[in-house]
């Protein structure tokens, strides 16, 4: 009797073993097939079994488990998520590639669908997925830099400056170098994804002018951000602590030194923004940006004599710059304003009429002085309603009729609609 128990039960181990392995292989069978119903029904099936099987089987069901999760249908991020926890439990030295591809794909999935979603301005989800795919692969720091932009976008501060906290403390700069091309059929110069193939293309004469091109450095945008949030949540200290710390590790960064003017800027603290544009130009003097900056800094403290200066010159470094050209007009302008006052202040005896008249003169040639500026920058931004209804305005005023009618045309069809 009790030699036949034993044997009874090696007999139920052996018929486990064997359903167990028959539906792994059958689920294994038909994911490949893509046939992922009846490769869900085995897996159910081998799920009941999990309790009596060896490491190397439990290990083929998980795999497989969670390429199934992963391919059948269109997965939430919950699902994903779930393959990936799922995967993890695929321990045996059997399954290792197995692993590592399915590894691969997982991370394929998330890059591609946050990058999807980042098109669509779901900007919470594509972190998400940007973060998971760091996560799943922890060397590839990009997607952690991905995922800390897109939370910014999504007005997630708090999480993004963790991550951004995170690539400050791991020292990454996203610099990369790009093997690039002309194709000679459209001229258009490519970019390849290793040096390997670009040379190939090169050799077999598709491509002409191979150069290697390094990438800029993502470390100050990185400060910069970081420094930004800071001032968000009110930490201005903190964020000129961030700054100070990335200008000592990069002193000519020319980056570094913009993102520590805006803080100041941002702060209310006009003289240091102004101290450190003036640095800046010293680095970059042909930089048109810059001098509209310091035009309007100097603008805001009155300083009107060196912001028409700074205007001027950005126009001379950009000849196309509309709003600097808006600008000095506006600067011309308002000195209208104290004009009128005496205007206005004048009494009627025959010296104030004659006051009057030379106020009336001086005002006049205000409008004559804006004139060239604003038709400049109408002239190059013909969409622009507010330069053609000063012009409407200034041309009343100086009495020419014909271009009063013709900007009030302008400034009539360009109005905004409300």
């Amino acid at each position: 009797m009790k030699k036949h128990f034993v044997f009874v039960i090696s007999l139920t181990l052996s018929f486990s073993a064997f359903a167990q392995k028959k539906e792994i292989k059958t689920a294994t069978k038909e994911i490949a097939k893509g046939n992922y119903e009846k490769a869900g029904l085995a897996l159910d099936a081998a799920e009941a079994l999990l309790g009596s099987m060896d490491e190397k089987y439990k290990s083929q069901y998980y795999l497989q488990r969670s390429i199934y999760l992963l391919n059948s249908g269109e997965p939430d991020f919950n699902t994903v998520e779930k393959s990936i926890e799922t995967l993890k439990m695929a321990t045996a030295p059997a399954q290792a590639q197995g692993v590592k591809d399915q590894t691969q794909n997982l991370k394929a999935h998330l890059v591609n669908k946050g990058s999807s979603l980042l098109k669509t301005n779901d900007y919470k989800t594509s972190s998400d997925y940007f973060e998971s795919a760091y996560k799943l692969s922890s060397n590839d720091t990009v997607y952690l830099f991905y995922a800390a932009s897109t939370a910014v976008n999504a007005k997630m501060y708090d999480r993004s400056l963790a991550m951004y906290e995170e690539l400050r403390s791991l020292g990454y700069t996203g610099i990369e170098k790009n093997y690039l091309a002309t194709n000679v059929e459209t001229q258009v110069e490519e970019m390849f994804g290793s040096k390997v193939l670009r040379d190939v293309s090169v050799k077999s004469k598709s491509h002409i002018k191979p150069k290697d091109e390094i990438t800029k450095s993502k470390f100050p945008e990185i400060i910069k951000n970081i420094a930004l949030i800071y001032v968000q949540n009110g930490n201005n200290e903190k964020a000129l602590e961030a700054m100070a710390i990335a200008r000592v590790e990069d002193p000519d960064n020319l980056d570094l030194l913009l993102t520590e003017a805006n803080v100041y800027y941002t702060i209310g603290d006009n003289a240091k923004f102004k101290e450190l544009l003036k640095v800046a130009i010293e680095k970059d003097p042909t930089n048109p940006e810059l001098q509209y900056n310091l035009g309007v800094i100097s603008a805001e403290t009155d300083d009107f004599e060196n912001s028409k200066k700074y205007f001027l010159r950005a126009i001379e470094l950009k000849p196309d710059y509309v709003n600097a050209y808006i600008n000095v007009s506006a600067l011309i302008l308002g000195q209208e304003e104290s004009i009128l006052d005496q205007m206005n202040n004048l009494g009627s005896s025959a010296a104030d009429d004659r006051k009057y008249d030379e106020l009336k003169a001086k005002r006049n040639q205000l409008y004559l002085d804006a004139i060239p500026y604003l038709e400049s920058a109408f002239g190059i931004d013909p969409a622009n309603f507010q330069a053609a209804k000063t012009l409407a305005n200034i041309f009343s005023a100086v009495g020419n009729t014909d271009k009063y009618k013709e900007y009030k045309a302008l400034a009539d069809a360009l109005e905004p609609q409300e």
